[in-house]
């Protein structure tokens, strides 16, 4: 078992892709053990891919592509500028706000930072935001994306853990709006002390019949989530019956409210979500491998048995866990830490008598952390190259954004109910 851990920590500091570095390392254990037949090998790669639950990734990802190629985006986008006209940083605090707007949307904090780094990004240089502040707002703000549902994080986590992907998105509601507010008041003590974007005195305070004519062309996308959470509620849908109903609304939508769906843009939503799927499948896949050969090491029981060693009180053994998974965040991408460590955390949870869907929102915010911090996070790459940002810059402004992440998921640990109210009211 140590071999398959050294060779999995070797493969990444080479850079390998981390596909592969799961798939290489999974089957590596398999070559050292000769009483496990190598079909298993290609049984557990097939296996891995065949629920009916995980329908509902490759769906998201393309509702949420086909509605950045429809307006939905600008709509939101012009939503934003509104309510924070009067605000101190304001295209700042438009960054968070549609973070959070498009969290019902895309489902990804990915596609989300690369997007608004592209709309925001040039605006903020325009105005005197620095490079580095810039990337950090538009990657730590993409982070609400991972509560906010459809996060195709919850959904993995509810995919592996058995844990019902209806409770998790409606408990993601009250946290990821928390982080919405976090955010903003980051923003606004930063752009206080920097002098960004000063109010002035000709600006006035949103009406309410500007926000009314605002919200006739953007609620279409606002009550997208709603439908959602409630569709699942009632039974008119399953979580993966609802990923194929966000890519009919988002079709009808595009083509017939906004009328803004042309037969290019659905290509170009079909060819991105197509290389989405393709990198998300092919990790999942080989994961199937790792966690057999995981299992049949017998890690879980063990690091079980290890962590409950530590402590008995139930926050204190989230924290630790939350810890290691911010550790390893830095490490590995997310996906892969949704899928690899959600069978070793779980049981500790469960036989401690912590609420799954409660540790699933704290877990998803840490872990989906993991791809806003050097040395590995995707999204600090994509959004850093995008804006010709360095990373040093980026880390040095960035410091704020994530003391306020941070304060957040202690908040929720210590006070559950603000994850639980919600899905214990409606399910």
């Amino acid at each position: 078992m140590w071999l398959l851990l050294l060779l999995f920590v070797g493969l990444i500091v080479i850079n390998m892709p981390i596909a592969f570095v799961i798939g290489i390392s999974g089957s590596g254990y398999f070559l050292l053990n000769s009483d496990i037949p190598w079909a298993v090998l290609v049984q557990r790669v097939v296996a891995q891919t065949q629920s009916f639950t995980f329908l509902a990734v490759p769906f998201f990802l393309f509702a949420g592509n086909l509605m950045n190629e429809t307006g939905i985006t600008r709509n939101l986008l012009s939503l934003s500028r509104l309510l924070t006209r009067r605000m101190y940083g304001s295209i700042a605090q438009v960054n968070v706000i549609l973070s959070t707007l498009m969290g019902g949307v895309s489902g990804s904090a990915t596609a989300d930072a690369g997007m608004q780094i592209r709309i925001l990004g040039p605006e903020m240089d325009r105005l005197g935001y620095p490079k580095g502040y810039t990337a950090s707002v538009t990657c730590l703000s993409s982070l609400i994306t991972a509560t906010i549902p459809p996060s195709l994080g919850l959904i993995l986590y509810g995919f592996v853990g058995e844990v019902s992907i209806g409770k998790l998105f409606v408990a993601g509601i009250i946290p990821g709006i928390l982080m919405c507010g976090a955010l903003m008041v980051t923003v606004n003590i930063t752009s206080r002390k920097h002098k960004y974007e000063v109010p002035t005195d000709d600006l006035k305070a949103a009406t309410f019949s500007e926000i009314f004519e605002n919200l006739k062309t953007s609620i279409w996308a606002l009550i997208f989530p709603l439908i959602l959470i409630l569709g699942i509620r009632f039974g008119f849908f399953t979580p993966s019956e609802a990923g194929a109903f966000a890519v009919v609304y988002a079709l009808v939508v595009g083509k017939f409210i906004y009328k803004e769906l042309t037969w290019e843009k659905f290509k170009k939503a079909l060819v991105n979500s197509i290389i989405d799927n393709g990198a998300i499948i092919l990790i999942i896949a080989f994961s199937g491998i790792f966690s057999y050969a995981l299992t049949y090491g017998n890690v879980p029981t063990i690091m079980s048995r290890f962590i409950l060693g530590l402590t008995n009180n139930p926050q204190a053994m989230i924290l630790i866990m939350l810890t290691f998974l911010f550790i390893t965040g830095m490490l590995v991408d997310s996906n892969v830490n949704i899928l690899l460590l959600t069978p070793i955390f779980l049981p500790v949870v469960q036989e401690m008598g912590i609420d799954p869907v409660h540790f699933g929102i704290c877990m998803m915010t840490i872990v989906t952390m993991g791809i806003m911090t050097p040395p590995v996070g995707t999204a600090v790459y994509i959004v850093c190259g995008i804006h010709d940002c360095s990373i040093q810059d980026y880390v040095k402004e960035s410091i704020p954004f994530f003391t306020a992440v941070i304060l957040e998921v202690i908040v929720l640990v210590f006070i559950p109910q603000l994850s639980t109210f919600l899905p214990d009211l409606l399910f």
